[in-house]
């Protein structure tokens, strides 16, 4: 199996429709994703699974308990036609340093902003992300994340399927090496349509996404 990338925190698996992508992980895994909570004002509301070592998936998709929000929802799930893994994230131990290292290696991850989520229990989760026009549209470059003093997702008792093996393709693999070193990370990477695939230890054995 392939090296995980240096600082994972978790990968998105965005989805149109969260209850039916919940149920299909399920079936394929026999581990029903916990619920994760409500994207307050974004429109969209995740469910949660352990992926070892203080690194999860989410699945994310819109909640139909908000109103459709002005703008669009994150990880344009409005757009998608079936669930996918759109992206990943990494936490740098300083995530204002690595913004701007990468900087100066001549990758811009966009501004550090504000983000929260309120758990099923009431409990407020807050933290900063880089989001914003600069990042590379691909979904291949991970964005950065800082739970500051929020409990980590992976502290609560959530279920668990270890990662086994993430990897993407691109069209110029050669595009995105340079900026994934920009940000201290890896991904192994191979030419082809545009992906990324991980692969999980379950009950049922060895179960792959993209």
């Amino acid at each position: 199996m392939n090296a995980i990338p240096a600082h994972l925190d978790h990968l998105v698996l965005a989805t149109p429709d969260l209850a039916a992508t919940v149920a299909d992980f399920t079936e394929r895994t026999g581990v029903e994703p916990a619920p994760g909570g409500a994207h307050v004002g974004l429109g969209t509301r995740n469910h949660l699974v352990s992926l070892g070592c203080s690194r999860y998936l989410e699945i994310v998709g819109p909640d139909p308990e908000q109103m459709r929000p002005d703008g669009p929802r994150p990880f344009a799930v409005d757009d998608l036609a079936s669930a996918r893994t759109v992206t990943w994230a990494i936490s740098p131990p300083d995530l204002d340093s690595a913004v701007a290292a990468a900087r100066a290696r001549g990758y811009d991850p966009g501004d550090i902003r504000p983000m929260s989520r309120r758990r099923p229990d009431g409990t407020l989760l807050r933290w900063r992300l880089t989001d914003g026009d600069t990042q590379h549209p691909s979904g291949l470059v991970p964005f950065l994340i800082d739970w500051g003093s929020s409990v980590h997702p992976t502290a609560t008792d959530l279920p668990t399927t270890p990662l086994l093996e993430l990897t993407a393709s691109a069209p110029d693999p050669d595009e995105i090496r340079p900026l994934l070193s920009a940000l201290d990370t890896e991904l192994t990477l191979i030419q082809g349509p545009l992906s990324i695939t991980f692969t999980v230890d379950t009950p049922l054995g060895p179960v792959t996404f993209a």
